[in-house]
């Protein structure tokens, strides 16, 4: 399953930290974070919680951008 999240970050280095931190977090497939549009898309593992994953998506991102926002 795909989905697409709107996300808030200050520049193309930091969404592109923010792709890595995503791809790294179970349950997700595959990641891409478009900074000129501002969202990331997401495929989730065969049998993930989407809802599960975001979050930790989120909480991983911080990590790396402490000021950037995905919108879930």
């Amino acid at each position: 399953m795909k989905k697409s999240y709107k996300i808030e970050v200050d520049c193309a280095n930091c969404a592109d930290k923010m792709e890595q931190a995503a791809k790294k977090t179970e349950g997700v497939k595959d990641a891409v974070v478009n900074f000129m549009t501002l969202k990331m898309s997401v495929e989730f593992a065969e049998g993930a919680d989407p809802k599960a994953v975001m979050q930790q998506v989120l909480k991983n991102c911080k990590k790396v951008e402490d000021d950037c926002e995905i919108y879930l």
